[in-house]
């Protein structure tokens, strides 16, 4: 009974050693930068990175600034899949920084609610169908002809203004530079007027 008692405080003295607070006052590590704040955990701990395959260098996809970023790669069961996304620190532009929204692009390609295909929920529908991308965009010219044939406006008011009413478009912020760009030039030719992006707004 007796041996089994000093057991039980052995294992428990032994628990309480393993404190940090305990250890820093009990040790020689008075100020806590070394010894008595270090633990299995913290031993076995390894940045994130650790066990990236490779590195792509990439740009932030949410605003216009074009914050630098390091993806990093791990090969999972044969796919290649992002563990982790960090600044950049040679981008002359952020310098390895990214503000929250850029720290969390990771949630924009890895989240499983990310939705993989496009859907479509025809005119008095009540659910939303899986639609091919080559069918939606095929549905898309059509509308986007057929608007701008049925609402140009070619002279108003005696002057010449070649342009449409009818369409409009909203730029989203995860979409990078150079799609905003080709976005602006193509509703320009087609004389959209109304061109906006959210990131401006």
């Amino acid at each position: 009974m007796r041996a089994a008692c000093c057991l039980d405080e052995d294992v428990e003295s032994i628990r309480i050693a393993r404190w940090p607070a305990l250890r820093q006052l009990t040790g020689r590590d008075r100020l806590g930068r070394g010894e008595a704040v270090r633990s299995p955990h913290t031993e076995a701990a390894a940045p994130r990175t650790a066990s990236a395959d490779r590195v792509v260098a990439s740009i932030c996809p949410y605003c216009a600034v074009g914050c630098g970023q390091k993806v990093y790669v791990s090969a999972v069961e044969g796919k290649d899949a992002v563990t982790q996304i960090e600044g950049d620190p040679d981008s002359p532009v952020s310098r390895g920084r990214l503000c929250p929204k850029g720290a969390a692009s990771k949630q924009l390609v890895t989240t499983p609610s990310r939705q993989a295909k496009v859907l479509y929920r025809r005119p008095f529908g009540k659910a939303w169908e899986p639609l091919s991308l080559e069918a939606a965009m095929e549905m898309i010219a059509d509308r986007v002809v057929a608007t701008r044939a049925q609402t140009w406006q070619d002279v108003r008011d005696g002057k010449a203004v070649r342009r449409t009413l009818g369409i409009a478009s909203l730029g989203g912020a995860t979409l990078d530079n150079e799609e905003n760009y080709l976005m602006k030039k193509l509703w320009t030719a087609l004389g959209a007027i109304q061109i906006e992006n959210q990131a401006r707004i």
